[in-house]
């Protein structure tokens, strides 16, 4: 509250919203008392109902006596109704800095390979994925997510949601292959680019996760990279997979042979973008790099706390129609008995 604004001024503008208005509550009162009276040179018109007659001349109504009143305290009302009368509710803080994030993950076949552990039971690529997914969908509570999955094409299994278990459900039935079997990285970054055009730039953020070498798809990664670019989508990208892959033989490249994972396009795609680009070799690694992922993309905080402002004035325009119905009523008299 500013020190120069007296403390009735300012209470005055938090209780209405256009207060100005109260100032015409004493104007009928200083029309009556400062205006002479019209003088009429023709014939008088019979008002034949009291309660018109009280609203021209309040002080020579010829109703009851209540009538002047009741039309001052309906005006009143009026004033007080086009005042517009507030009510503060209780403070709530909306969240602010909310991603448009959309998830895109590889479901190749190169994605059933067993060599992942949880705990010392072996899993596929793609179930310690979902599992670590999982985790990283609980901590993004106030961003809209989509799931992108790709193989031979990309497809958009979830549109851009703030229901994070829908989107952990369409994740958890996907399956390796259902999409194809080839991977197709520069399809997958184009969708995300169209499914994120809508969202405000500097809040576009896609996180692709694959273990295999592009091979497949109408666009190839560097075009989609520089789409993305200029979309302002920032990317990570994460290889995922232990170092033995399928084109190798205990560790060590043959070759001859396709390596199991482009890193190198990875690393470019990230770069073009302003992302960042991540190696995860087992399911540890993954969760940290979700886990760094969430510390570079922070999730929504509350934002400044706000009142919401609650209209009251239909309660004194409510009444004020009512007195003024019960202004204009007919005066009541009692009957009088016949005389016997």
């Amino acid at each position: 509250m500013s020190a120069d604004v007296p403390v009735w001024l300012q209470t005055l503008r938090e209780t209405f919203a256009w207060p100005w208005w109260l100032l015409a509550i004493p104007l009928p009162w200083l029309v009556r008392r400062y205006m002479p009276p019209l003088q009429s040179h023709g014939g008088a018109l019979r008002v034949p109902y009291r309660g018109l007659g009280a609203l021209s001349s309040p002080g020579k109504a010829s109703g009851p006596s209540a009538t002047p009143w009741l039309l001052w305290i309906a005006w009143s009302l009026l004033c007080i109704a086009a005042a517009r009368p507030l009510q503060w509710g209780e403070a709530e803080q909306p969240p602010r800095n909310a991603r448009d994030l959309m998830l895109a993950v590889d479901l190749s076949g190169s994605m059933s390979e067993e060599d992942m552990f949880v705990g010392r039971r072996p899993v596929d690529r793609l179930t310690a994925a979902k599992a670590v997914i999982a985790d990283f969908l609980e901590r993004r509570a106030g961003d809209r997510i989509g799931l992108i999955v790709f193989g031979q094409r990309a497809y958009a299994m979830t549109p851009m949601t703030l229901d994070r278990e829908s989107v952990r459900q369409q994740l958890d039935a996907t399956v390796v292959g259902l999409v194809g079997r080839e991977t197709a990285i520069g399809d997958a970054i184009g969708l995300a680019v169209k499914r994120l055009q809508d969202a405000p730039r500097g809040q576009r953020l896609l996180i692709l996760l694959t273990d295999g070498v592009s091979n497949a798809g109408a666009l190839t990664p560097e075009k989609a990279a520089e789409l993305a670019r200029d979309a302002g989508v920032r990317v990570h990208t994460i290889a995922f997979g232990s170092d033995a892959g399928a084109g190798g033989l205990f560790g060590f490249q043959m070759p001859g042979s396709e390596p199991a994972i482009d890193e190198a396009a990875l690393q470019r795609i990230a770069e073009t973008t302003g992302g960042r680009a991540f190696r995860a070799r087992d399911i540890d690694e993954l969760a940290g790099i979700y886990g760094e992922i969430d510390r570079l993309e922070p999730v929504a905080q509350p934002g400044p706390a706000l009142r919401p402002r609650i209209e009251r004035y239909p309660l004194p325009l409510g009444a004020a129609c009512g007195v003024l119905l019960l202004a204009l009523l007919p005066p009541w008299r009692p009957r009088r008995e016949a005389a016997a």
